[in-house]
């Protein structure tokens, strides 16, 4: 998710408290719930409060961690974008048409990545404080899990790329800017939104990860390099090897779902969604988590 360029008051305080094999753990997550639509965000959240240290690993380690299972997609997805921003930038200099299929695909995930990046910058705050709470992570993994399911009931899944425009690809974009706050996850609101607007299960996914590179590379990148002045933070090898471990888990989590998007339905993780939400309000309201 794209992060905002301040972390949280209370993230440096967390994060010191965070072992080394905790934040294995925490990439291990990261990598596992990236790419399907149950939020990493949130499970990071939620998988923090319930370790020992009791930690929010906050919006610096989540953003760099991302960096791992971004590298992920470049690696799986290394033809297709070697061939995108080639053509995207023959296209600049006229050497080929814009509205050449690889061309153009360049284009659609820039402006749709633009969504993102002004409404990131423009609710920072929001972002890393008061939209981290608990009980607006189990909100979001019900309401978003339950469109999930009514995208993919009513989705008449008969578009693929080649009918994507802009106009639509806006759309994706403001999908995936909802991702911002945890707990709606990046691939969960674009793929809903790309169900919604007639695209089948694969093009949507698809369309998700590459649309992802901009913005995750830019927000993790930008606090990584800030990271440096900021030891306290965590220890670089405790990030490190969590970002690593991500990268490694995402890219079997990308084979598999473009495999069992060819086959099966989103339902198995619609529920999913609802149960987790619907625990967590329920220890929430118990005392037994704080939001």
């Amino acid at each position: 998710m794209f992060t905002s360029l301040r972390r949280m008051d209370f993230a440096p305080d967390s994060l010191a408290g965070m072992g080394f094999f905790e934040a294995i753990f925490l990439g291990f997550i990261q990598g596992l719930t990236e790419f399907i639509p149950v939020s990493s965000s949130a499970h990071l959240r939620i998988v923090g409060e319930l370790l020992p240290s009791a930690v929010d690993p906050g919006a610096t380690f989540t953003a760099i961690t991302q960096l791992g299972t971004e590298a992920a997609v470049v690696v799986y997805f290394w033809r297709d974008l070697v061939r995108i921003v080639k053509q995207w930038l023959f296209s600049l200099v006229r050497k080929v048409p814009r509205n050449d299929p690889d061309a153009r695909m360049g284009w659609l995930i820039i402006v749709g990545s633009i969504p993102i990046i002004v409404l990131g910058l423009v609710f920072q705050d929001q972002i890393e404080t008061t939209l981290r709470s608990l009980w607006i992570v189990a909100t979001m993994l019900i309401v978003f899990g339950i469109l999930l399911g009514i995208a993919d009931v009513v989705g008449k899944k008969t578009k693929n790329l080649q009918q994507l425009t802009v106009g639509r690809g806006i759309i994706f974009g403001f999908a995936q800017a909802l991702a911002l706050i945890p707990g709606v996850s990046r691939s969960g609101g674009t793929i809903t939104a790309g169900l919604f607007m007639g695209f089948n299960r694969s093009s949507a996914a698809r369309y998700s990860f590459l649309l992802a590179l901009p913005a995750v590379f830019g927000s993790g990148l930008y606090q990584l390099v800030k990271s440096f002045n900021e030891p306290q933070v965590f220890t670089g090898i405790e990030t490190l090897a969590a970002t690593v471990v991500a990268f490694i888990v995402g890219i079997g989590v990308i084979a598999f779902l473009m495999n069992w998007l060819g086959k099966h339905s989103f339902w198995p993780f619609v529920i999913y969604r609802i149960a987790l939400g619907s625990t967590l309000l329920v220890l929430l309201g118990a005392g037994v988590l704080q939001g």
